[in-house]
């Protein structure tokens, strides 16, 4: 089994910087594995473990600096790192970035069974980029997963979190899938993880390499922008109480949020 984990380089939430395009400053900042992408690499070194000739490759789209998440996740188990970077990628919505990712699966790493991803990005929160990448591949995909087990050599059932519980699907490959945090602890790397990481060759692609233009990605191939980006204030202002249901009623009236006689 051919495995793609997409991982991304987010901003330490202590230290976003925003450019003048009202996107986030990815350069020069404390950066960490986004953490659901952590429970991705852990999905896939889960199944590494559990079956025969596993290979895992990580991708990832920023820029050079991003290099190192893919050495931190090869110090983890993962077998390959493949870095999508080019400066006119910079500011690529949901969108852009979808058809990045998956546009250098097609042309460089299209011999694959399964795209494993995180279901959310701490520095977005959109839950779009995964399910983007499967529209533009054409693949099945599989959203809000927990876990992830071997149904037999060309199918991967999932247990996917619902509403009212746990569902459990089976899905032909080749298929992405969304995860989210997982309950087990995640894996640590050990001394010959970190040496294998050090001499790793890390592949990169330009966007003349995965066959896109100017207007395909970045900016320009964002059909999203954003308008605006502060942080928020916090209202600090002392509370009230109610001695009473009727007072808490009264008071939520009082500010239009209750019709009651």
């Amino acid at each position: 089994m051919k495995i793609i984990v997409c991982i991304k380089q987010v901003p330490d939430t202590t230290d976003i910087k925003w450019t003048e395009n009202n996107t986030i400053q990815r350069e020069g900042v404390e950066s960490i594995i986004n953490p659901y992408d952590v429970y991705a690499i852990e999905e896939a070194l889960k199944l590494k473990q559990n079956l025969e000739n596993v290979e895992i490759t990580v991708l990832t789209m920023g820029p050079k600096q991003a290099e190192s998440i893919l050495r931190q996740a090869i110090a983890l188990g993962c077998d390959k790192g493949v870095l999508i970077s080019d400066k006119k990628f910079a500011g690529a919505d949901t969108y852009a970035t979808g058809k990045t990712i998956a546009s250098a699966i097609k042309s460089k790493l299209q011999d694959y069974d399964l795209i494993i991803c995180g279901q959310f990005a701490i520095d977005g929160d959109t839950a779009q980029t995964g399910p983007s990448i499967a529209n533009q591949l054409g693949i099945p995909q599989i959203t809000f997963v927990k876990e992830l087990k071997q149904c037999d050599s060309s199918s991967i059932c999932a247990v996917r979190q619902i509403e009212e519980g746990f569902e459990t699907l089976k899905v032909e490959f080749p298929a992405l899938v969304c995860v989210l945090k997982g309950i087990e602890e995640t894996t640590r790397p050990l001394i010959n993880g970190f040496i294998k990481a050090k001499n790793a060759c890390i592949t990169t692609y330009s966007m003349d390499d995965i066959g896109l233009t100017p207007e395909d990605t970045g900016i320009k191939g964002s059909p999203t922008y954003v308008s605006k980006a502060f942080r928020p204030v916090h209202n600090r202002e002392k509370c009230e109480i109610c001695e009473n249901c009727i007072a808490l009623a009264e008071k939520i009236k009082e500010f239009g949020g209750l019709n009651i006689e």
